[in-house]
């Protein structure tokens, strides 16, 4: 790894990078996992008192929002060079983290249909803008040798803590404990970008070494590239099961208050553990080997995950369920998770990252949870059966599965076939 010959070079300039990167990506990552995704939920529908239905319709807006925001400022940031200057990034970084201060301090306090129609709209600004910024960092402070293991780092450290704390997944709970956290990091990223600070000089000066990501060389991804979007296609895919099948899961009570809602602290520190050693062989496998067959092992996980879930409600529903099943789930959402922040910035160069970063992320990542949810907030409020739900959930998953080895058979048919008629 660079990281430990930096460490034994005493570069501390680089070092400090890595640990600006992982704590910026895991808070927001962590943000966004408990106040946003669930957080949102509980105000809609417990302190405004919304059916599932509105709440659900209020997600699809705000993901769309946030999309729209995204791609927006991604296109912009690249065409005004923002993309390749950190110290631009920083203070956009400053005024993100500004409002959505503001924002989670005022959300137990939204109480009428306006109200949270007016909080959603806002929200969508800062999380759209706070998309190609922070996953751009990934030029300016990892290397791309160690961006497999510095992805790992920020999954499982978000969610590590996101499995442990807070104990209710309530609107005030999540408010008070990410208004604690930001309120030093607003002071902080003032101090950094809003004057020159000399480490910070040498830092913005890094994305002429690490900045061409791992799958941009010899030639870099081509924004219209059936490569880019076909890698979009599969993460969208990734997120939409994950996150049409978690947020049914977590409403039924024998599968919630036996994993990830326990009051046992040791099932929580075992899922939480479960996190990390995920993270841990995502990293690896990322560095390691083709992108591909990470798509390949997510899926099957995800598609084997939901089998069990079938399987316990069709057969063993009057029994406590095994660790097992949240385990699986687990790992698949680690390993996908390290993918997706190190993906986009290597399919990236710094002329390019703020727009790629912000179509995959705002596509794959926010569009497909954010749809995907509001898909099950309706299931749930036409009373879909659970095990309806799950066998369709799964359906989807396996046909990931067999999709993939497909396409990618076509692919290099076509490919071969190119190849022998330029010949």
């Amino acid at each position: 790894m660079k990281l430990i010959e930096f460490v034994r070079e005493r570069r501390w300039v680089p070092v400090s990078g890595y640990l600006i990167y992982v704590a910026a990506l895991a808070a927001g990552y962590y943000y966004n996992l408990t106040f946003v995704q669930l957080g949102l939920i509980d105000l809609g529908t417990r302190l405004v008192g919304l059916p599932p239905g509105t709440v659900s319709m209020a997600m699809a807006a705000l993901a769309l929002l946030t999309l729209v925001v995204a791609v927006t400022s991604g296109v912009l940031m690249d065409r005004r060079g923002t993309s390749a200057d950190l110290y631009a990034k920083l203070r956009l970084l400053f005024a993100v983290v500004l409002v959505q201060l503001v924002l989670t301090a005022a959300a137990p306090y939204v109480r009428s249909p306006w109200q949270f129609g007016l909080w959603v709209a806002v929200c969508a600004l800062p999380l759209g803008v706070g998309i190609p910024v922070t996953f751009s960092f990934m030029i300016d402070f990892v290397p791309v040798r160690d961006r497999g293991y510095v992805a790992a780092a920020v999954a499982g450290l978000s969610f590590f803590a996101a499995a442990l704390y807070p104990m209710e997944w309530r609107i005030e709970e999540f408010s008070a404990v990410m208004a604690a956290a930001m309120a030093p990091a607003v002071v902080v990223l003032g101090v950094l970008s809003l004057r020159r600070v000399p480490f910070v000089d040498a830092l913005a000066r890094q994305h002429e070494a690490f900045g061409t990501g791992r799958f941009c060389r010899p030639e870099p991804i081509r924004t219209t590239s059936a490569t880019f979007w076909g890698l979009v296609a599969l993460m969208f895919g990734v997120f939409f099961v994950d996150s049409l099948g978690f947020l049914r899961i977590i409403e039924t009570p024998i599968y919630i208050y036996t994993s990830w809602q326990s009051p046992e602290v040791g099932t929580r520190l075992f899922i939480a553990g479960v996190h990390l050693v995920g993270a841990f062989v995502a990293g690896v496998l990322y560095t390691s080997f083709d992108r591909k067959w990470l798509f390949l092992w997510v899926f099957g996980l995800f598609a084997f995950t939901h089998l069990q879930y079938v399987f316990h409600i069709r057969f063993g529903s009057d029994g406590t369920p095994p660790l097992l099943m949240p385990m699986f789930y687990v790992l698949a959402v680690s390993f996908y998770t390290t993918l997706n922040f190190a993906l986009w910035p290597d399919l990236s160069t710094p002329e390019t990252v703020g727009t790629h970063t912000a179509l995959g992320v705002g596509i794959a990542g926010w569009l497909a949870t954010f749809l995907s949810t509001a898909l099950a907030l309706y299931s749930e409020g036409i009373g879909l059966p659970l095990l309806t739900h799950l066998t369709y959930v799964n359906a989807l998953a396996l046909l990931l599965v067999v999709s993939l080895p497909v396409a990618l058979y076509v692919h290099r048919m076509v490919e071969l076939a190119r190849g022998v008629s330029a010949s």
